[in-house]
């Protein structure tokens, strides 16, 4: 049969020389040493993936079954196996009933993309997992990742359940998936994200946590000033298991009932409340009817809630505190960061935390007596003892009635804040709906916003007939009684008079009714008659104390710190920047609040006790440093929370505001300059004698000595002609001034001719 042609005789040679040099069929023996031995099966497929320890294993694909399933002979030991491939699953060929096979959609499309590039190619493969005599692996080719081209081309979808053993990061999985869905090739053709229906600016925007609902959802107030409840996304919050775990004669309290609840909670509502927090939508769920086992819920915005780059949900799970919840393959109305909350609860599960826990689960033994007369008769003496007590507010009816939960005595109670009077609420009465007094809602919304959930200090004085405790309120070292008066937003009661609190309260009420805004819109002043008062003489008292100058301001007056609890200043400072540097704030989660007291950090780059006085943008807060009486305005990432141990309960605040007695500070701003000038030079940051010569309504009147000479400061600035006087000692040291024509009176006494152009007046 041998033909006689070139390309016949080329092979024929090559023939020959093969039998020269016995190579393959042509060598001695019976060519047993070739045969390969397959191996078909492998007894011990999990112990036989671990033994690989993920390394690249050399392999030929034999077989292509559907786009993400094949058949490949791993090398060099000829096993024959199975392989899935990772994280993914494309369209298959279904087999009916009689063996015939109905494909998918795109499954023979996405067969051949595989085969094109596959078969009986050299590969290699990482082994991941098994599932069953199946291997899960990823097939690396010399031009790419066969995993992440499936998904990109529209042939593959994700799958949860393989997609945990990816070993080349999920998070490209999920990229290369959303880029076909955006894109809606193949089987993502008729693709519809689900916030496709939402603006820009409601898929994803910056708003302040109100309120925190069990474990799985918030209340935010969004920049408009609406409120918006905000559920977190694939996550279940802890729920009752089983169905005789519940006394049925009891009634069910969710928060303290069902385990792990109350710290799940807790642990929102330290994070979030009062703070501003980043909110990407993830999906809307659809209103759903009431069923035999389910009640009905109505559309709910399900989000990714961050603040300082955590995802509060993923911190949530991998604290135990909440479960992740599964999805039916296609439902993609699930988190955006899925896998990374299924990796938070698989390593909750490993170190057995919270829900995960071998442990007794904890039990909360708070009694609720609220509306109970008995048991809040018997507890009255205790909370009255007890001075400032800690506790949270769980709920506002009105502006004045809350309900608080006391921490340290494990206990619900309803509070009413004493001494004022707040507008009613509307109220539904058997047979008839009784309407709110006018700004009843506002003066509920301001006391929501500015104390719910938050945590507090409770002074208790009394308590009422319905077994409801009276007593005085108090955020951030500020008593809500006396904000609510000063926003006008209630009026003072008569049952103020003997509180500690009653020049507050008529301070705060005097200043509202001259705003004549909400309660006092409609005042009228009342004339009264004038009485002149009788002045009493009095013996003059010197007993002049140590203080240390710290702030001179632009009207004369001046901060000192007292000498003697200066040691105790310097201490807290020390250990409050040893906990700050401990602890860092994290800039940004911290939103300041007109009256609040927190941390701030000045020029000098240290850390100091401060109160906001002042918002105007984050950007712009004015603070006042508490212990040394200056200002600034800072951004909001220079400011952070007062931790608890170095708050004014622990050290009051040390600068105290005082003026010079008996004389008269210049009206004119350039006198006024040379004369605070010349008062920052000489006493500024020094020690000096302080004496109180009378009070004021703004702040003490003092007479101050240099702590060597003990000269009078302010007699001083009289003889420099800096100031004028208003008593004899001062009037001498005047004329002494005059007659020298010093500083002011270089002209003479400008006052005879009541000069105004000059500035002052008699």
């Amino acid at each position: 049969m041998r033909a006689n042609n070139p390309e016949q005789n080329r092979l024929s040679e090559c023939e020959e020389q093969a039998k020269a040099a016995k190579k393959g069929m042509w060598s001695d023996g019976n060519g047993s040493h070739t045969i390969r031995d397959l191996k078909y099966t492998i007894e011990n497929p999990r112990h036989f993936v671990d033994s690989h320890h993920q390394k690249p294993v050399n392999a030929i694909i034999e077989h292509v079954r559907d786009g993400s399933v094949v058949r490949a002979l791993l090398l060099p030991d000829y096993y024959l196996v199975t392989v899935m491939l990772s994280g993914i699953k494309c369209p298959t060929f279904r087999r009916e009933a009689d063996g015939s096979e109905t494909p998918e959609p795109f499954a023979a499309e996405a067969k051949f993309f595989t085969e094109s590039r596959l078969l009986q190619r050299d590969v290699q493969i990482i082994l991941e997992s098994c599932h069953n005599q199946n291997v899960l692996g990823t097939i690396l080719h010399p031009n790419g990742n066969i995993t992440e081209l499936l998904l990109k081309e529209g042939f593959a979808r994700c799958v949860d359940w393989s997609i945990a053993v990816y070993t080349r990061g999920a998070e490209k999985l999920r990229a290369a998936e959303r880029f076909a869905k955006e894109r809606r090739l193949r089987i993502w053709r008729d693709y519809v994200a689900p916030t496709a229906n939402l603006d820009q600016k409601d898929k994803q925007f910056v708003a302040k946590v109100m309120q925190v609902l069990n474990a799985d959802a918030i209340v935010v107030k969004l920049n408009s000033g609406d409120y918006k409840t905000i559920h977190l996304s694939s996550i279940r919050p802890p729920r009752l298991e089983g169905e005789n775990t519940q006394d049925k004669n009891k009634k069910l309290r969710p928060l303290y009932d069902i385990p792990y609840m109350f710290e799940a909670r807790e642990f929102l509502r330290k994070k979030l409340i009062g703070k501003k927090v980043n909110v990407t939508v993830d999906y809307i769920r659809a209103a759903s009817p009431a069923t035999e086992t389910v009640p009905a819920f109505s559309e709910r915005t399900c989000a990714t809630v961050t603040i300082g780059g955590i995802n509060i949900a993923e911190a949530l799970v991998s604290k135990g505190l909440a479960t992740v919840i599964r999805y039916r393959q296609d439902d993609d109305q699930r988190s955006s960061h899925y896998d990374e909350l299924l990796a938070a609860e698989a390593r909750a599960i490993k170190n057995g935390k919270g829900l995960h826990s071998k442990k007794e689960v904890p039990i909360h033994r708070v009694a609720d007596i609220s509306g109970d007369t008995q048991k809040a008769k018997q507890f009255l003496p205790f909370l009255q003892r007890a001075g400032r007590s800690e506790a949270v507010v769980e709920y506002v009816f009105s502006g004045s009635r809350l309900k608080l939960y006391l921490p340290k005595e494990t206990c619900l109670i309803t509070f009413l804040l004493a001494g004022i009077e707040c507008p009613r609420g509307a109220r539904n009465l058997p047979g008839l709906v009784q309407e709110g007094e006018p700004f009843s809602e506002e003066a509920t919304l301001f006391t929501k916003e500015l104390v719910l959930q938050r945590e507090v200090e409770v002074e208790v004085e009394s308590m009422d007939k319905a077994g409801n405790f009276i007593g005085w309120l108090h955020i951030d070292g500020a008593n809500l009684s006396v904000l609510l008066v000063e926003h006008a937003l209630s009026k003072v009661h008569f049952t103020a008079e003997r509180s500690s609190y009653y020049k507050s309260l008529l301070s705060a009420e005097e200043a509202a009714k001259q705003k004549k805004e909400k309660v006092w819109a409609h005042y009228v002043e009342q004339p009264v008659d004038e009485v002149p008062p009788v002045p009493e003489e009095k013996e003059r008292s010197a007993t002049y104390k140590p203080v240390f100058v710290t702030e001179i301001t632009d009207d004369l007056h001046f901060y000192v710190q007292d000498v003697e609890t200066g040691t105790q200043l310097e201490k807290l400072m020390e250990n409050m920047r040893n906990d700050i540097a401990s602890h860092p704030p994290v800039e940004g989660s911290y939103a300041p609040r007109r009256g609040e007291f927190c941390i701030a950090k000045f020029v000098d780059g240290e850390w100091y006790r401060a109160r906001v006085e002042k918002v105007e943008s984050p950007a712009k807060v004015h603070v006042f440093y508490i212990d040394y009486g200056n200002r600034e305005i800072l951004p909001s990432t220079r400011l952070g929370a007062l931790p608890p141990a170095f708050s004014t309960r622990v050290l009051p605040a040390q600068a105290t505001e005082y003026a010079f007695a008996f004389i008269q500070v210049p009206q004119d701003e350039d006198a006024r300059t040379d004369a605070v000038d010349s008062v920052v030079r000489d006493i500024q940051n020094t020690q000096c004698l302080l004496n109180v010569e009378h009070l004021s309504a703004s702040c003490p009147h003092v007479t101050l000595q240099f702590a060597d000479s003990k000269g009078d400061v302010g007699l001083g600035l009289v003889k420099e002609g800096l100031v004028m006087v208003e008593i004899t000692e001062y009037l001498n040291a005047q004329e002494s001034a005059k007659s020298a024509r010093l500083n002011l009176w270089r002209y003479g006494d400008f006052r005879a001719d009541d000069a105004d152009e000059f500035g002052y007046s008699r």
